[in-house]
């Protein structure tokens, strides 16, 4: 077995958690599930769409691609086989903040999981025909998203709110971005930025901490550190004012995103937030789904939701309705918001949202791959980990004027509006007043 001193100091940072730092730097981090007989890996670096240089915008998401197309030591094709053998998944995802690899295998497969996310961090290809041939798929990816229009006004939403500040791009990045950017670029963004001290590897499932530390020190055995911060953020100065942005598209509905400035991932009132939003549009009882579904027949989606960034966030209501119905629509979503403002919830509002947003939590809980997640998240975002028992402590202390002081926060107005759809006719002045 290798020294301490080799692989570093442990430590537990919640029940059940335990953290391991490496002498490259790189952190360890993982809980065991002695009950299930699987495990989820995940390699987190501590980079996104917000960390971008003009040049290389969304070069954070080309290179969640290029990672699957080899390394020094395989083909895509013995990524894609070396998986596949074992009945396991390989994937990932791209944030604002960070970019994930994970895979999920049964527990017997935990090197061979630790080693092919270790090898792709530390020693992908990224060849010129690699770079040319996954531009073609990112620019659909980009077309796709922009097919979608109940997708598109949430990237809509989040440009006008952050107005020219980075955490404002959509993570794809653009047509241009893409279509312009050559491998030198995306090649040197991934050895300036997959280092050590931006890498999180989390494990969990049945699987023993030394296990998992000493196989991912052999994995990136080769990991150089950088010698410092490899980004600089700067944080977005949000202004309330009464914005309104409309994009023409040629669909049936209009989609409509109405919010501002939220609260950022470390905020001690997140968790009445987090109530308050689930009594907004948080399910099939919310306010809105039964103001507007239910007994108004406006729209068939309608829900809240907030963004939560290292430094700062969005909050925001969402629907879908007809060209004719939507300044019903909107005239019903600020009722409802005034109302809530104004009036906070009822005994019965926040009990059943406390009970709810509980419940829902410990059930997406219940597998490994949400648990890889939820602690991902948190140590890749620096936001304060707690554990599941702590989380729902914290919800169920949540009290009518913890929801009345967010509430004030977050619906006091003005407001950013956006509207994707068929907007014949139609000015940003006509809106205008549902922003005010």
């Amino acid at each position: 077995m290798p020294s301490e001193r080799m692989h570093g100091s442990t430590v537990e940072l919640v029940e059940g958690i335990h953290q391991t730092t490496l002498p490259s730097g790189v952190r360890v981090v993982t809980e065991t599930l002695p009950a299930v007989r699987s495990v989820a890996v995940g390699c987190w670096v501590a980079v996104g769409s917000r960390d971008e240089e003009d040049a290389v915008i969304g070069a954070s998401h080309f290179l969640e691609h290029l990672l699957f197309k080899g390394t020094a030591r395989r083909s895509a094709l013995d990524i894609a086989e070396a998986v596949d053998e074992v009945g396991g998944d390989l994937n990932a995802f791209t944030g604002k903040e960070y970019t994930c690899f994970y895979a999920r295998t049964l527990d017997r497969d935990l090197a061979l999981a630790i080693d092919l996310l270790g090898d792709m961090i530390t020693s992908a290809g990224i060849r010129p025909a690699d770079v040319d041939a996954e531009r073609d798929v990112v620019l659909e990816e980009i077309y796709m998203h922009h097919d979608t229009p109940e997708d598109l006004v949430h990237s809509v939403f989040a440009e006008t709110l952050f107005c020219g500040h980075p955490l404002g791009r959509e993570v794809l990045g653009t047509r241009e971005s893409i279509t312009g950017m050559q491998r030198d670029q995306v090649h040197g963004y991934y050895r300036r930025h997959y280092v050590p001290e931006n890498l999180v590897v989390v494990a969990t499932g049945h699987l023993d901490h030394a296990d998992a530390v000493r196989e991912v020190s052999r994995a990136l055995e080769g990991a150089e550190p950088a010698g410092g911060p490899t980004v600089t953020r700067t944080r977005p100065d949000l202004v309330r004012k009464g914005r309104v942005r409309l994009q023409p598209k040629p669909v049936e509905q209009c989609h409509v995103v109405l919010g501002g400035p939220g609260l950022h991932r470390a905020d001690a009132r997140r968790f009445a937030a987090s109530v308050l939003n689930q009594a907004l549009g948080g399910g099939m009882a919310s306010r809105l789904f039964q103001e507007i579904r239910e007994r108004r027949g406006l729209a068939y989606t309608t829900y809240s939701y907030q963004g939560m960034h290292l430094d700062s966030g969005s909050f925001a209501v969402y629907a879908g309705t007809s060209p004719r119905k939507v300044s019903t629509l909107l005239d019903v979503i600020r009722e409802q918001l005034e109302r809530l403002r104004r009036d906070g919830l009822d005994d019965a509002e926040l009990e059943r949202a406390q009970s709810s947003l509980a419940g829902s939590m410990v059930l997406a809980l219940e597998d490994t791959g949400s648990r890889m997640v939820r602690l991902g998240k948190a140590l890749a975002t620096g936001t304060p980990l707690l554990s599941l028992d702590g989380i729902v402590a914290a919800i169920e202390q949540v009290t009518h004027d913890d929801v009345r002081e967010v509430a004030e926060l977050l619906l006091a107005g003005p407001y950013t509006l956006t509207v994707v759809g068929p907007l014949d006719g139609v000015s940003e002045s006509d809106y205008a007043p549902y922003a005010a």
